[in-house]
């Protein structure tokens, strides 16, 4: 079993910035990608961006390229997702993503785990 935490979110201004994290704990020693959803009520929930573990090489959705920056920690199994430019769209609970099998998904069923989600709401 893997454990995702994140931490990070709240409430922003339009323009401004955010940095989301997640630590993974547990059995993670066969970590492959860790990545970042998110959801709004009533919607399916959207990949967002995605890092794979070696290598480094990361995966954007096209509506964050350009703004987002996904990041793999110093410390293993961490996580991160640096927001810039944010726009009240952009609004949702924000899930961390963990996947233990080779390659890089951006789909819901590549990753195996999830975290509880953190709320991330930008005013207009």
């Amino acid at each position: 079993q893997v454990q995702l935490v994140e931490s990070g979110g709240g409430l922003v201004q339009a323009g401004g910035s955010l940095r989301l994290s997640c630590a993974a704990s547990g059995r993670t020693l066969s970590t492959y990608a860790m990545g970042w959803f998110r959801q709004v009520p009533g919607k399916e929930r959207e990949f967002v961006a995605a890092i794979n573990w070696i290598g480094g090489r990361p995966n954007y959705a096209d509506s964050v390229k350009g703004r987002f920056t996904v990041s793999a920690g110093n410390a293993k199994n961490t996580v991160y997702l640096q927001s810039s430019s944010l726009k009240p769209e952009d609004t949702a609970v924000y899930y961390c993503a963990y996947r233990s099998l080779p390659g890089l998904g951006r789909r819901l069923n590549d990753y195996n785990y999830w975290g509880p989600g953190t709320q991330v709401t930008v005013s207009s």
